[in-house]
């Protein structure tokens, strides 16, 4: 079960205040765009506040084909199966000129994870195989643990399915080293996901593109870290006199076939980038 989804039993079973928000303005970010936002959704957790604020709950719930966005997952267990020592594992470029001319190169694992490269990572999954994968899939609970079809295109094929919910608790759990998973495994891949990093903030995230036969599924996933600079007490264990309030965030919306004209890469961005600074997390522009 999803947090969001155990959030709402745990409202409807318990007499305190589990502090969920909806957020039905949120709409207009995709409207805008001309998004239909019956077929999209946004879920965030303030953990320092413990609240929820989401837009779209029945997609918030949905399962969908996690597409790019389980590279985060899979450098887990190829870090943990030993099948790539650290992330800088370099896999040969296949001489296969393809279309994104970043994958067309020897790539290490970290550079792959930038450049999003499926051949990489398709190859990565291969070697680690479908007995390592389909273990970790059930240990750590990863949406609907399915694997089907050839072993490197079950996450892209519409067999695995995980929801907005389901990504935002394993990024919360994956920032707390709550995986089950190694420490360093833990902390490599978080490391790979910096996308920004500021002295106000940093943003950590993994983008999606899937590409079905009836849709286009588009994805971001991670989270952020807001500073705040406060002069702490000279007993605090915090000796920087800096605090990092962590949010979790997940976001998906469908693009029909044939996909609309629009740089949807920079779209998905910006959508997700106005939700944060309205929030307050990201500085206003």
């Amino acid at each position: 079960m999803g947090l969001m989804a155990l959030l709402f039993v745990l409202m409807v079973q318990a007499c305190r205040d589990i502090r969920i928000h909806e957020h039905e303005d949120w709409e207009k970010y995709f409207v805008e765009h001309g998004i239909d936002p019956l077929k999209a959704c946004f879920i965030l957790r303030d953990n320092n506040h413990e609240t929820v604020h989401y837009f779209n709950k029945d997609r918030c719930l949905e399962g969908q084909s996690p597409a790019s966005t389980f590279k985060i997952f899979s450098s887990l267990a190829a870090l943990e199966s030993v099948t790539a020592p650290n992330e800088q594992m370099v896999i040969a470029w296949d001489s296969v000129e393809r279309d994104i001319a970043e994958w067309n190169q020897d790539l290490t694992m970290r550079q792959a994870f930038q450049y999003s490269s499926v051949p990489y990572y398709q190859e990565l999954v291969r070697r680690i195989g479908p007995d390592y994968m389909q273990h970790y899939l059930d240990t750590a609970n990863y949406g609907n643990k399915r694997m089907g079809g050839p072993i490197d295109q079950f996450w892209l094929n519409d067999t695995l399915k995980i929801s907005a919910d389901e990504q935002l608790g394993l990024v919360k759990r994956l920032y707390f080293s709550q995986l089950p998973f190694s420490d360093r495994s833990q902390r490599i891949v978080k490391s790979m996901m910096v996308q920004e990093d500021t002295h106000e903030y940093r943003l950590y995230y993994k983008t999606g593109w899937g590409q079905l036969p009836e849709k286009q599924i588009i994805w971001v996933v991670g989270f952020a870290e807001k500073m705040v600079y406060m002069k702490e007490h000279e007993n605090s264990m915090n000796k920087s006199d800096v605090r990092m309030y962590p949010y979790f965030f997940a976001m998906n919306f469908d693009l029909p076939n044939p996909v609309p004209a629009g740089d949807w890469a920079h779209i998905r961005l910006e959508i997700t980038q106005s939700i944060l600074r309205e929030f307050g997390i990201l500085p206003q522009r």
